[in-house]
């Protein structure tokens, strides 16, 4: 079995699961809108990162199945309510859950999500079911720090690189970094390759929310399936506009600023700013951001012993380096 033959497997297995998950029915309200969010599809990265974290070092990855769901159902549980938070319209190319039905269906099936979540994970038998509960719960934390960065980054005037990088860690990295370590605790990992799966989560965490941000605004939007500078025009805080302030001068400077003073550009906008991504060095500079990261989740890959699970890990990570979408 090859790497992506090995991955679809056991991404096939976690859409089974949650598919099935949820057997309830009344109130409707509840329980249609949490089914709606779980059915959606998507590449499924982290519970597949759990079953094959957990197969890296040793383990049978069918014990980690129930916590690799559960973290499934954590992410898109974060997904229904950032979607209100964003005002966001769809995902996936469906309506999302609040324009679907409401705002108050929403945040109480996004709530049903998180304990859906827990219900997941404590099926889970093993002898290290605690510290498995542990880091889950101060996930959840960490990932509710990050989505309140975000959104105070929103209405500040001056935010540093280093904040933003501080605020993906917690908001995109720690998911993935859990679901690694969450795997390798199941497997019954040792404290070396828990840290070496640790480390690996993390540094593939920030290097998927840079690669978003580049391609928000590199991408072909036919591939990319949106259009393409909706960060620009949002008025986000990404790598890429914190770190061509950081380096631009003069005019080019002037224009970047006004993106936090008007909240936004118009669309039209979007290919000067681009030029000015390019020639500040910004893109540049995401690119081999993103590629040190990659290189440094490898290295961590290195420390665990030899397997078809771990090359199936590593052939995860070129394809996050190489992903058009």
């Amino acid at each position: 079995m090859n790497p992506e033959q090995r991955y679809e497997r056991h991404k096939t297995s976690v859409e089974k699961y949650l598919r099935s998950f949820i057997t309830d029915h009344k109130p409707q309200t509840l329980y249609s809108p949490a089914k709606y969010v779980l059915v959606a599809g998507g590449k499924r990265i982290r519970p597949v990162l759990t079953l094959l974290a957990c197969e890296a070092v040793g383990g049978d990855a069918s014990t980690a199945l129930h916590a690799g769901a559960g973290i499934e159902i954590l992410h898109n549980f974060t997904l229904v309510h950032d979607d209100i938070m964003d005002h966001a319209d769809t995902r996936r190319g469906r309506l999302t859950v609040h324009k679907k039905w409401d705002e108050n269906v929403a945040i109480l099936s996004g709530d049903a999500l998180l304990a859906f979540a827990y219900r997941a994970l404590l099926r889970t038998k093993s002898t290290r079911i605690q510290e498995v509960s542990k880091i889950f719960t101060e996930g959840v934390v960490t990932i509710c720090e990050g989505q309140s960065l975000d959104k105070e980054f929103e209405t500040r005037h001056r935010v540093h690189v280093n904040e933003y990088l501080m605020m993906i860690e917690k908001k995109t990295g720690k998911l993935v970094s859990i679901a690694a370590q969450i795997g390798a605790l199941i497997g019954n990992a040792s404290a070396s390759d828990l840290e070496a799966l640790r480390r690996y989560g993390e540094y593939v965490g920030r290097a998927f929310q840079i690669q978003d941000d580049l391609l928000d605004i590199t991408a072909d939007e036919k591939e990319f399936g949106k259009t393409i500078g909706g960060d620009l025009v949002e008025g986000k805080k990404t790598f890429l506009l914190l770190e061509a302030l950081r380096r631009a001068k003069g005019d080019q400077k002037k224009m970047l600023q006004r993106i936090f003073t008007n909240g936004g550009v118009p669309r039209k906008q979007v290919p000067a700013f681009r030029l000015i991504y390019e020639e500040t060095g910004a893109i540049e500079s995401a690119q081999k951001r993103i590629e040190n990261d990659i290189m440094d989740a490898k290295n961590q890959l290195s420390m665990l012993p030899a397997s078809p699970a771990r090359e199936t890990l590593r052939w995860m990570t070129d394809k996050l380096l190489n992903r058009k979408f």
